[in-house]
């Protein structure tokens, strides 16, 4: 079924009709649905969320090379099917042949985004905006630092003065310490967690810790019983009422383990100091990353003390989003 349309921006005039599509999960949705709300904030907009999946054995197919894409949908996929919107953009493997389709079946009414490396011609796409460190180039693709989300410097600050109990009432500065774990080349080991709780713990300040999903046992184990006693607010990272976009919001400084390039693109975004952990095996790109990060000046490496400088915030989706509104709108004119 069809998610409920998410209205934004100005009303009166016409809005656009923009389609988030991906397979669902919560780190692919959310960059479609954070470019989606982005392009929403600059116009008015009707965001729909589509949620997609390919039946087997299609969906074991290089996604260039899957026929009939509409066909090998899963019996559960939300419906792809006409009025087409004016702005599609989609994320991840299970998008790529639709995104290509739509161009075909909306005679090239829909402008086509498609975020991160689709691993096919960009041309097949209107335009392309992966993570710089990827490497991918092109006429219409826009390398971007990371990747889309839904972060931005208003949202998180309403999210923190909303939030109870105040988070803004404990003693400066504000800590907040935003904990990953396990990726396909990263985790924190038990040691590393000894290491990062008795560094963050002397820090002067209130903490606010948030683990996550991600987080193994025996680093989970550490971090409860050595940091949880000196943290004002320590979430476990499961449950329905999770408070770290108020925690962010309220924080003077943000610490974030190095294992996930959301989790930094997105503390970037806020216009607060980030400081980066250093977790346990081979980062990969992800080494590429933090260097941008870093160069910019919108993180530091964390290095067991707290640091402060001013800076402005990282917003590369919302940059992404101008980008896009326009080339539609030069394309309009013919």
């Amino acid at each position: 079924m069809t998610h409920a349309p998410i209205r934004v921006g100005a009303q009166g005039a016409s809005p656009l009709t923009i389609w988030a599509v991906s397979d669902g999960r919560a780190g692919i949705e959310n960059q479609a649905l954070g470019l989606a709300e982005a392009v929403a904030r600059r116009v008015p907009g009707e965001i729909v969320v589509k949620r997609i999946g390919v039946r087997t054995p299609w969906r074991w197919l290089p996604a260039g090379l899957i026929p009939f894409a509409r066909q090998t949908l899963t019996e559960t996929s939300d419906p792809i099917e006409p009025p087409w919107p004016d702005l599609w953009v989609g994320c991840g493997r299970a998008s790529v042949p639709l995104s290509m389709g739509v161009r075909t079946w909306s005679r090239g009414r829909t402008f086509v985004l498609q975020l991160q490396d689709p691993r096919v011609n960009p041309r097949e796409f209107d335009l392309v905006a992966p993570p710089e460190h990827d490497g991918l180039e092109g006429p219409n693709v826009l390398p971007m630092v990371g990747a889309c989300h839904r972060i931005h410097p208003a949202i998180v600050a309403a999210a923190a003065a909303q939030f109870q109990p105040d988070l803004s009432a404990f003693p400066p500065p504000t800590i907040a310490v935003l904990i990953g774990g396990k990726s396909k080349r990263q985790d924190i080991s038990a040691a590393r967690a000894k290491r990062l709780a008795r560094e963050i713990s002397s820090l002067e300040g209130s903490l606010l810790v948030t683990l996550s999903r991600r987080t193994g046992k025996p680093a989970r184990e550490v971090f409860q019983k050595e940091l949880k006693p000196f943290s004002r607010l320590f979430f476990e990272g499961t449950g329905d009422h999770n408070p770290s976009l108020a925690m962010v919001g309220a924080a003077d400084v943000l610490l974030v383990t190095a294992d996930s390039a959301n989790m930094a693109v997105e503390a970037a975004a806020t216009g607060k100091p980030v400081l980066i952990m250093d977790v346990d095996k081979d980062p990969g790109k992800l080494l590429a990353l933090h260097r941008a990060l870093f160069a910019r000046g919108v993180a530091r490496p964390f290095r067991g003390r707290l640091e402060n400088w001013r800076l402005e915030p990282l917003l590369e989706t919302d940059r992404i989003a101008a980008a896009v509104l326009q080339v539609m709108a030069a394309r309009a004119k013919g």
